[in-house]
């Protein structure tokens, strides 16, 4: 129980620093937020919901992956450095791609809520 509490807090410690440093994660938390009720009147069915709120939620995983990423380089070094932006560039895409899946999820939740599927 003491590790699961340890990581536990860990986990919060990381969110909390994440929020407080990237805007991104700021933004990316409130869409969660609005996606909550947004979600189960977008949804046909509960499940759609669930789907709905869970892609935005991926969303902010892969940022907070991002950020972890551009954390651990920029205390690599702050020089410019070719390979590091490159796999800085990296994180970012995995953010766009997460963002666009969920733009997905959400464009057929709604065309379904509006009988076209």
């Amino acid at each position: 129980m003491l590790r699961i509490w340890k990581a536990t807090v860990n986990s919060r410690n990381g969110l909390a620093f994440a929020f407080r440093s990237e805007q991104a994660v700021r933004e990316e938390i409130v869409a969660l937020l609005v996606s909550l009720p947004v979600a189960w009147f977008v949804g046909a069915t509960a499940m759609r919901a669930v789907e709905l709120v869970c892609s935005v939620a991926f969303v902010l995983v892969v940022e907070l992956l991002n950020t972890a990423i551009e954390k651990l380089a920029d205390r690599l070094t702050m020089d410019h450095d070719k390979q590091i932006g490159r796999v800085k560039d990296m994180g970012s895409a995995a953010v766009g791609v997460a963002l666009l899946m969920a733009l997905a999820f959400w464009i057929i939740a709604i065309i379904e809520r509006l009988g076209f599927l």
